[in-house]
């Protein structure tokens, strides 16, 4: 067996941690959704939106950088937006730590390139990582809004605003996108009770 056959073959054992790590969002049957699934959304995302953006993009680089971007959480887990614990502070530098061990374990020129997509995502300079970027945002709301809202903690009701916006804010056609997901997740927070509430200053 040629020694990159056996190197790809043990990282994909690795990998396929992120089918089993669960974020702080369901799905709309009340199972929570893996990291993997979010990615899947996002890449099928940047495969409908693209050809409507203002600036081209590179979809192949583009898909590329959304397998890549969460990849690290095989190592150090998923922690959400609005975590304040211990693990919260420690995130970027775990990751850090992670996307070298993911360089290591890959070796040249393929952990390289792994490497380079996760910082080019981290950097959102590119064309291609600012799409991706404002995908990653807007494919959480979507899925909140497809969960029952009471899998919504009060913590969230804000997010449908800055956290989602400003990512979408340099394209037209995103930020229709954003506009309708966000009137959606509206409509949600109505039906249960909640006035929705625009934050008095920005999120994040």
């Amino acid at each position: 067996m040629a020694p990159a056959v056996g190197t790809i073959l043990e990282f994909l054992k690795l990998s396929e941690a992120l089918k089993r790590e669960l974020r702080h969002s369901w799905l709309s049957d009340g199972r929570r959704e893996s990291v993997a699934e979010h990615s899947w959304q996002m890449a099928l995302m940047a495969i409908l939106v693209h050809p409507h953006l203002d600036e081209p993009v590179d979809l192949g680089r583009t898909l590329e950088m959304i397998v890549v971007h969460d990849l690290v959480e095989a190592l150090v887990g998923d922690v959400p937006y609005f975590d304040t614990s211990e693990r919260k502070r420690l995130k970027q530098a775990r990751e850090a730590q992670a996307i070298e061990e993911i360089r290591e374990r890959l070796g040249p020129p393929t952990g390289e390139r792994i490497k380079a997509l996760f910082l080019e995502f981290e950097a959102r300079e590119t064309p291609e990582a600012r799409f991706a970027g404002a995908l990653d945002n807007l494919e959480v709301q979507i899925q909140h809004n497809l969960a029952d809202f009471a899998t919504w903690t009060a913590a969230e009701y804000a997010l449908i605003y800055d956290k989602i916006e400003r990512p979408c804010a340099y394209d037209p056609f995103l930020t229709a996108l954003c506009k309708a997901i966000q009137a959606e997740a509206e409509a949600k927070l109505e039906a249960g009770g909640v006035a929705p509430e625009r934050p008095a200053a920005p999120l994040g």
